[in-house]
């Protein structure tokens, strides 16, 4: 297997490739389901492309809570059912499939009664610990443990005394979602899978009543494409009804949008060596350590306006700051939010109006032949929905298909992680690098860090720091560019890295520097720098200007005041 390198080279390559010989499986969208089903096509040996209408992951998959969880609160629903798979699929992403990308998180759960609630959320956290060991991938996790209202204190000092008669603390996991789906494209194009972003779908070739291909443009350079394929797996999550009304057929299911928002506080504002997990009238809310940060989410509401750009309103950040702020000793303000990150949530439809009671499940279904759509479904599990769908594609091949083997299937960076970490002093002794600085490095490219080291040992000056991002160094900027399919100053701040929601600034200060950096890789000139500039610039006030408004009517046409696409 080769490492494959996402440059702009790279993605040209990739279409043209696409579009001169008949594909096996083409899937359409690159969040983690889409990323997913073409490592799984490519690793049982069918030529598969992947085509994405802007970057990976800028959907959904980049704006989660970036937790890797069974779903605690499914257990108190009685799925048993998706809790045992998703812990399962957790067990497997820290122990083989991604152990550099995933970590495990301790959460802190407050008692505020005293008896039936200690024994009622003990049981369910029991039950949790013991569904994970019995999935065989469960071991690499403490266990659960009560602890007293003194104890939780001391665990968690941010906390009002009178918030809690007591505690539970048990462990899931966390990771950079954009940063995962990114190495899950990466790997699959490792096994032979063609990649390509900027590039979307407008239309659908049919022979009859069937779909034998896809229109494809190039929205950098305005070229259009005809890709043939014998199977296409529409994985475009909340834009699923959208893409099936290219070919104009109904779906045989609906896909609704909920929206979540999350708020990204500095670590020195909440007090706590453990995250928190809260109820609230609707759901529940996390207070999980991020960093240097804390991500304090989610809200749960319907949402029909705008896919692209969900805009996280006034009210919203009043609800999050309301009822995180109920258990606080120091009260969070507006003042201490950093960044506002807004995702959409693919729901199935079903007959309920309340949006968390909606099905996390997913589904695949063949709509007309030589058309597979999956939706649905959680982040956790996109390793299952990935082998559902490519089976069901399977079924439209004419030849025989070897079985999913991507449970066994390390993303880039797994390999040698562990013995690269347990080096990591040798290492920055080799470098120069402050160790801080490589454990950072393992821990978000695992064992291509040293593709990372090599760009320092070329130009020594990339082994600094951001000036007004100094967690990242200006190595990975290149990086993301030369290797990582990063087309635009956005999807480096925003996605690659974690600049745009953890600097007050939200990234404007560093932009015209990240800009500079990615230039040589990407041929951009003074103006096309200046024009990324600008784009982002403006992409920024339009998100605070929409985060002031009273509701999500007004949040949306104030986000939408900002344009789309980077022109060229």
């Amino acid at each position: 297997m080769r490492t494959a390198t996402l440059g702009p080279t790279e993605r040209v390559e990739a279409l043209a490739a696409m579009a001169e010989r008949e594909l096996d499986v083409l899937v359409v969208g690159a969040g983690v389901v889409g990323a997913g089903t073409a490592l799984d096509a490519a690793t049982r040996g069918l030529s598969t492309g992947i085509v994405e209408a802007r970057d990976w992951a800028s959907g959904t998959s980049s704006r989660s809570s970036k937790l890797i969880h069974g779903g605690l609160r499914y257990l108190e629903m009685l799925d048993f059912a998706l809790v045992r798979e998703a812990l399962k699929e957790r067990g497997l992403l820290l122990e083989r499939l991604a152990p550099h990308l995933v970590k495990p998180v301790p959460f802190l759960y407050p008692l505020q009664h005293k008896g039936w609630e200690r024994f009622y959320a003990g049981s369910g956290v029991a039950l949790y610990d013991a569904m994970s060991l019995s999935s065989g991938h469960g071991r690499g996790l403490p266990v659960h443990r009560h602890l007293s209202r003194s104890h939780a204190l001391r665990v968690a000092p941010c906390l009002k005394k009178d918030a809690l008669v007591g505690a539970l603390q048990y462990y899931d996991a966390q990771m950079d979602d954009a940063r995962f789906v990114t190495t899950l494209v990466r790997t699959a194009a490792s096994y032979g899978a063609r990649a390509a972003s900027r590039a979307r779908v407008i239309g659908f070739l049919r022979e009859g009543e069937r779909v034998v291909g896809a229109r494809v443009q190039d929205v950098e350079a305005g070229v259009a494409y005809e890709i043939r394929a014998k199977q296409i797996v529409n994985a475009t999550g909340v834009w699923t009804d959208d893409t099936q009304a290219l070919i104009g057929e109904r779906g045989q299911f609906h896909v609704r949008a909920s929206k979540g928002i999350h708020l990204v506080v500095p670590k020195d504002r909440i007090h706590s060596t453990t995250g928190l997990i809260l109820r609230t009238e609707k759901s529940v809310l996390f207070v999980i350590p991020w960093g240097r940060h804390w991500i304090v989410g989610t809200t749960d509401t319907e949402w029909d306006l705008d896919k692209a750009h969900p805009a996280a309103s006034s009210a919203d950040i009043d609800y999050l700051l309301e009822h995180v702020n109920t258990v606080l000793a120091t009260p969070l303000t507006r003042d201490d939010v950093q960044g506002v990150y807004a995702g959409l949530r693919p729901l199935l439809a079903g007959e309920s109006d309340a949006t968390s009671k909606l099905s996390r499940e997913h589904t695949v279904a063949h709509p007309v032949p030589g058309l597979v759509v999956v939706a649905g479904g959680k982040y956790t599990t996109y390793r299952v929905m990935a082998k559902d769908a490519v089976d069901e594609a399977v079924h439209g091949l004419d030849q025989r298909v070897a079985p999913c083997v991507t449970e066994d299937t390390p993303l880039l960076g797994a390999e040698g992680y562990r013995a690269l970490w347990n080096a990591r002093a040798r290492i920055a002794a080799r470098t120069g690098l402050h160790v801080v600085r490589v454990e950072h490095l393992l821990n978000r490219y695992g064992s291509l860090t040293e593709q990372i080291l090599d760009l320092i040992a070329e130009d020594p000056a990339l082994a600094e720091p951001l000036p007004a991002a100094d967690d990242y160094l200006r190595a990975e900027i290149v990086y993301a560019a030369s290797h990582e399919g990063a087309r635009h100053l956005d999807d480096v701040l925003t996605r690659r890295t974690r600049i745009s929601i953890e600097t007050f600034d939200r990234g404007t200060l560093s932009a015209r520097e990240c800009a500079e950096l990615m230039a040589p890789v990407l041929g951009w000139d003074d103006r096309q720098i200046a024009k990324e500039v600008e784009h982002y610039e403006k992409r920024v006030e339009a998100e605070r200007e929409s985060q002031r408004q009273p509701d999500d009517l007004t949040a949306d046409a104030a986000r939408l005041g900002a344009p789309d696409i980077v022109p060229i």
